[in-house]
């Protein structure tokens, strides 16, 4: 972690974290997601705003980007107990796999350069886009299959989720809805998976990156612990705002509206890979 910056720089980065901590929670609350899916691009350009080297700044903003969601996706779960709708069975049969999917996510994280993390971003977020354009429900039987496909697909979860830093829930979702499970349920259960990502995730994040130079200060690893201590806050102060003018917006709209939001971060991310 370097410490050897001025007051005014330390200033300046602090007031970047601020805004993105805001503009989190506004799309957040705008589009109906949190975690990554809105704040890696957002921090990805912010720390570039502030000079931070390309070589860590997409890993630092997946690695922030997992510290974040630590507080609310406990939040979230603890929620969705509560009120019964969580299938534990299927958190209890997929929880290890996803977690050893988080380490060797960490450990390609520590070794793979930034152009590994904005590809596999691109793949992700073009192709969850497009079923958002599409908007097609798709069937594919009505039981869960059981092991070994849980453990492959709890693996993938991990693995993906961790490198991307968006908690896992589009994965869970996705999987539950395509065997008949009610939206509500499959949301509440893919809650259960954010704390599985966040917090060894983030806890990865900071052993791959603790050595790494060019970090900005009050960094841990590939973490920012300024960033996160400004961001979550702000984030959880800025949500309402987003709600509100959702409230005025049609649920296809706002599907729309985030497709083409992962679709211009893809394009900008695979401008950024071949220039």
């Amino acid at each position: 972690m370097d410490l050897s910056v001025s007051a005014g720089e330390l200033a300046l980065l602090a007031g970047a974290l601020l805004a993105a901590g805001f503009l989190t929670g506004l799309f957040a609350g705008l589009l109906g997601i949190g975690g990554g899916g809105v704040l890696v691009p957002v921090l990805y350009e912010v720390f570039g705003a502030v000079g931070i080297a390309d070589a860590v700044r997409m890993h630092l903003a997946v690695g922030t980007s997992l510290a974040v969601i630590v507080p609310t996706s406990l939040r979230s779960f603890a929620a969705h107990r509560a009120r019964g709708a969580v299938d534990l069975a299927l958190v209890r049969s997929m929880a290890l796999p996803v977690v050893a999917g988080v380490a060797l996510g960490a450990i390609l994280a520590r070794h793979a350069d930034a152009a590994v993390l904005k590809g596999i971003w691109v793949g992700a977020a073009t192709l969850i886009a497009l079923k958002l354009v599409f908007g097609r429900e798709w069937r594919l039987g009505e039981e869960i299959p059981g092991q070994p496909f849980r453990a492959l697909y709890g693996g993938f979860v991990g693995v993906v989720s961790t490198l991307m830093s968006i908690g896992g829930g589009v994965f869970v979702t996705a999987l539950m809805t395509f065997y008949g499970r009610p939206m509500q349920r499959a949301v509440a259960t893919s809650s259960g998976f954010g704390p599985l990502i966040a917090i060894p995730g983030a806890l990865g994040f900071v052993w791959a990156g603790w050595h790494a130079a060019g970090l900005p200060p009050g960094s841990l690893g590939y973490v920012s612990l300024l960033g996160a201590l400004l961001i979550i806050p702000t984030s959880v102060g800025a949500a309402p705002l987003g709600v509100r003018i959702a409230h005025g917006i049609s649920r296809r709209k706002l599907e729309l509206a985030f497709a083409t939001f992962l679709l211009l971060v893809g394009v900008r991310f695979l401008l950024s890979l071949t220039s």
